[in-house]
């Protein structure tokens, strides 16, 4: 059975222009088309309501910033060609797209040691190696040393790569992707915490 945009956003109770993110993003398999409408198998859609919160209980900080993205999108900016996330774009495109530039408070988000990566509140990337930052124009910060320790291919399954050479960072990202990981907030970074019975 195949699913409409709008029927697959029902069934999971988001926007149609929040799940048209993941569609952009690559990350749901055995879409097809009709005419100008994209089908999601409805298997698909139940692998996505049903999928656990993210265990943020798990980790060292209390305090845990959480990298809100839409799809990957082309810049001309120096030093990458991408900003937002493609479950094509190879790892070294993802990093240079995901490590900024984002308007956010550095010190919280270095000091949560670990940076989920959420399209429509789905994790799909992690950001370890935060310690140190670098300040732009307008409170943007980047995190040239930022390591990719993981992201998915396809949310469904889920499909992992596990890219960090630290195996705890590994095991960070092996935790987290693919989870639920909801957040508010009116920029790109939210700020989680990690000791409430929500993720919220």
């Amino acid at each position: 059975m195949l699913l409409t945009t709008g029927q697959a956003a029902e069934e999971l109770g988001c926007a149609i222009t929040t799940y048209r993110r993941l569609i952009r993003a690559g990350v749901l398999p055995g879409l097809s088309r009709r005419g100008v409408r994209v089908m999601t198998p409805l298997w698909v859609v139940q692998a996505l309501h049903k999928r656990a919160p993210a265990p943020v209980d798990r980790l060292d900080a209390e305090l845990l910033g959480v990298l809100r993205v839409d799809a990957a999108r082309q810049v001309q900016d120096v030093g990458r060609n991408w900003a937002g996330y493609a479950a094509d774009l190879g790892p070294d495109d993802l990093l240079k797209g995901l490590r900024g530039w984002w308007r956010c408070d550095a010190a919280s988000v270095a000091a949560g040691g670990v940076l989920p990566v959420t399209v429509s509140g789905y994790v799909v990337a992690v950001l370890t190696g935060l310690d140190r930052w670098e300040k732009g124009e307008g409170g943007r910060h980047a995190f040239p040393d930022a390591v990719l320790t993981g992201y998915v291919s396809d949310l469904a399954t889920p499909i992992k790569h596990l890219t960090a050479p630290r195996q705890a960072d590994r095991d960070v990202a092996d935790l987290l992707l693919g989870t639920r990981l909801p957040s508010q907030s009116s920029g790109a970074i939210a700020y989680v915490s990690t000791r409430s019975s929500s993720a919220n």
